[in-house]
């Protein structure tokens, strides 16, 4: 470059910074000096009424936003899981005893047993219940069955399952002290008593399906005895109704007092004959045939043996049925029915018998899958929020009134830089000559046409 360039060059750099300068100084501000971070803070110390103005007017919005955002309140609940022995001392207590290492034994022997039992809770993975709870109450059967139960999908406005259950997790928070083990259960909602109610059906939940995917011994035992007392119930009932069917049709009541009343039926009988017949042969010696008293007699004697040839069976022919015209079974016929009695009367009490045992099991056997039944104990139940946790209207506020500083600051000090560049430099003078007069174009056309549209609104609303 000649001198001649160089110079006008120096002389065109001084000029824009004396321009630059007389623009400060009719501005009213000082001249920035020193590192970019000084002129910077006398730049935005010399705009500090509008920095306050828009500042307090950020505060202003961001408590009105505060207050227009929905209160919402947090319910919790605290839960203490089952001690971990009873997950655990059924499987580590067999696993010990086919080693040989219980807790009996020596003292060398027990803690080799204690530490070899606390290596195979870490190796189950049962030894902190804990865990097991939290993923449990995060799983998708609970969440459905609240979703359902609340009707969250209505109050959430979303239209799926999954929707949902990404937003009630988005509001519920599970968490295990690492220390204690004590499980807390927190739930957010607007309405403080839902809150409430979404926090102890979690609890309520957890119980219901820790019962229904049980599958300990005695869960197991107690469904088979259950299965088996449904069959043999029916089998009571079909052997009960066989045999009074069979008592009915053949008056078959108890057949050994049967008997007995029958053979004692029979002997009185027999000794009603025989004084019947002793009177009527001395009436036939005295009297003729044709005598009131002896065919009176004769006819007793007639009847008693008719009453006799009954009770014995006289006719029998080797029948199981009681015959129709018969009150009872004779004696020769008690005996073949009393053998189909006494199987229908043996299988009852079978059945009755086995009906009995069954349940008395059944029932021992609920007992004790409800002790082996993982359940919760609730610390702190579930109680209807008395204060809000939530927007923080004072942080909403303070943030508002930061950003309306920040943003602020960053305008002044655009807003210099630009002043500060020069008018031709292609970038600006496009910038302000085509895109800025089009944006103030655009606006005030949009300012026209709602005035437009407001002045006929109105004009139509006073002519209706």
């Amino acid at each position: 470059m000649d001198p001649l360039s160089q110079r006008t060059l120096d002389d065109s750099s001084d000029s824009d910074l004396i321009l630059v300068a007389e623009g400060r100084e009719a501005d009213g501000l000082p001249e920035p000096q020193g590192s970019p971070f000084l002129a910077i803070s006398q730049l935005l110390w010399a705009n500090r009424v509008r920095l306050a103005r828009l500042t307090a007017a950020g505060l202003v919005v961001g408590a009105l936003i505060a207050l227009l955002i929905p209160s919402s309140y947090t319910a919790n609940v605290r839960l203490m899981p089952p001690d971990s022995s009873s997950l655990t001392g059924g499987v580590l207590g067999t696993l010990m005893g086919s080693v040989g290492l219980g807790g009996s034994g020596g003292g060398s022997a027990g803690a080799v047993g204690s530490s070899i039992g606390s290596g195979l809770s870490d190796l189950l993975g049962t030894q902190k219940p804990g865990p097991l709870f939290v993923g449990i109450l995060g799983c998708r059967t609970i969440a459905d069955h609240i979703i359902d139960s609340f009707d969250l999908r209505k109050v959430y406005w979303r239209k799926t399952y999954l929707a949902t259950r990404k937003k009630l997790a988005s509001r519920t928070a599970i968490s295990e002290d690492k220390r204690s083990g004590i499980i807390t259960i927190e739930v957010e909602d607007h309405d403080r008593a839902r809150a409430a109610a979404i926090a102890q059906a979690y609890v309520t939940e957890l119980d219901r399906l820790l019962a229904q995917v049980n599958t300990s011994s005695a869960s197991r035992e107690r469904a088979f005895l259950e299965q088996r007392l449904a069959v043999i119930n029916t089998e009571l009932h079909d052997a009960s109704e066989e045999l009074s069917k069979f008592s009915s049709q053949n008056t078959t009541l108890y057949p050994e007092d049967q008997a007995k009343a029958m053979v004692e039926a029979t002997a009185v009988l027999q000794g009603q004959l025989i004084a019947a017949e002793s009177e009527l042969s001395g009436l036939e010696q005295i009297y003729t045939p044709e005598n009131v008293r002896v065919r009176s007699l004769q006819a007793h004697v007639s009847e008693l043996r008719d009453q006799l040839n009954k009770l014995g069976g006289k006719n029998y022919t080797g029948s199981t049925t009681l015959d129709a015209n018969s009150l009872y079974p004779s004696l020769r016929q008690l005996p073949v029915m009393a053998v189909r009695y006494g199987e229908l009367y043996r299988r009852v009490k079978i059945d009755e018998t086995i009906f009995a045992l069954l349940t008395q099991e059944c029932e021992l056997a609920k007992v004790q899958e409800a002790k082996e039944t993982p359940s919760v104990k609730v610390l702190d139940a579930a109680q209807i929020p008395e204060k809000r946790s939530g927007p923080p209207h004072v942080l909403i506020a303070l943030t508002g009134a930061f950003l309306a500083f920040v943003f602020t600051g960053c305008w002044v000090v655009g807003r210099e830089f630009w002043s500060e560049i020069d008018p031709n430099e292609p970038h600006k003078a496009f910038l302000s000559q085509e895109i800025i007069p089009a944006l103030r174009r655009g606006v005030a056309s949009t300012k026209s046409l709602v005035s437009r549209v407001g002045r006929r609104r109105a004009i139509d609303t006073r002519n209706y």
